[in-house]
């Protein structure tokens, strides 16, 4: 009797789940059974999950590249397609040698990392875990952001600051950044609306909305990235393939040298620019 009426409450939530719009039903169930400490927490979990928001939120965490990411109400869910651009973060780091001063180095003689637009902190503490950094910093605009990236972060020994790009940086960091990600928004105002309701009502809009063509926020980081760079760093963000030329116009004018990845089996497309010049032994 016990397995049964697991079993039926295990259908009722698939079914509930279903009916609210969750194409896969089944995974979600599994995931929200597994994270509910009781029945009242379940139904809790359900109920909200039926009600658009998004899984991860509900749960309090993503799964992101193998790893186990705290999502926060209104803090933007990673998505999987950005684990490509951790991917092309993680090889560079293990090609290049970039100086590291001893006032920031935490771990190892590894290059210094910054994650602009850091939201919940996901793409650093990936990009942590695969490669060996000399320091990483993280920065927010979002203070709710910020305090969920901190609870990701900082226990790995990250500092995480709350600021408009790189206003939120130490100043000593200048010129000495080894690899640079940000996950910008680029989403252009006029198809915010097409966007999944969950991302609408439930993320924060600074995060999604790149302003008229997607790209304002990505040329800010462009411009600047350059006096942020050590020489032979490299500044990776992600894009849609429609706002390629565009964005690789925008790195190429304060003179880094860019260039284009991509996957098709995740539908990424990443610009990878690069200041040129030899690094410091």
């Amino acid at each position: 009797m016990a397995d049964q009426g697991t079993r039926a409450g295990a259908d009722e939530v698939v079914a509930r789940l279903r009916a609210a719009g969750c194409v896969f039903a089944e995974d979600e169930a599994r995931i929200l059974r597994s994270s509910a400490c009781d029945k009242a927490e379940l139904t809790a979990m359900v109920d909200k999950r039926a009600l658009g928001f998004p899984l991860e939120q509900v749960v309090g965490w993503a799964g992101f590249c193998g790893l186990r990411i705290e999502v926060d109400p209104e803090v933007f869910v990673p998505r999987r397609r950005t684990e490509f651009l951790v991917e092309q973060a993680v090889f560079l780091a293990g090609q290049a040698v970039f100086p590291v001063g001893q006032a920031v180095a935490l771990t190892s003689a590894g290059p210094i990392a910054v994650d602009l637009c850091c939201g919940s902190g996901a793409v650093g503490v990936a990009l942590a875990a695969r490669a060996k950094l000399g320091a990483l910093y993280a920065a927010d605009l979002d203070p709710v952001a910020v305090r969920c990236a901190r609870r990701n972060l900082e226990p790995i020994g990250a500092r995480v600051s709350q600021g408009d790009l790189y206003d939120a940086l130490p100043p000593d960091l200048a010129g000495r950044v080894g690899i640079m990600t940000a996950n910008v928004p680029y989403v252009p105002t006029g198809q915010f609306a097409l966007l999944p309701a969950e991302a609408r009502q439930h993320e924060a809009r600074a995060a999604l909305d790149g302003g008229l063509d997607g790209l304002e926020v990505a040329r800010r980081v462009a411009a600047g990235a350059v006096d942020w760079l050590a020489p032979g760093g490299h500044v990776l963000i992600e894009i849609s393939e429609s706002q390629a030329p565009a964005a690789v116009a925008a790195f190429t004018r304060p003179g880094l040298s860019p260039r284009l990845v991509s996957s098709g089996e995740l539908a990424a497309t990443v610009v990878i620019a690069t200041k040129t010049g030899k690094g410091v032994s």
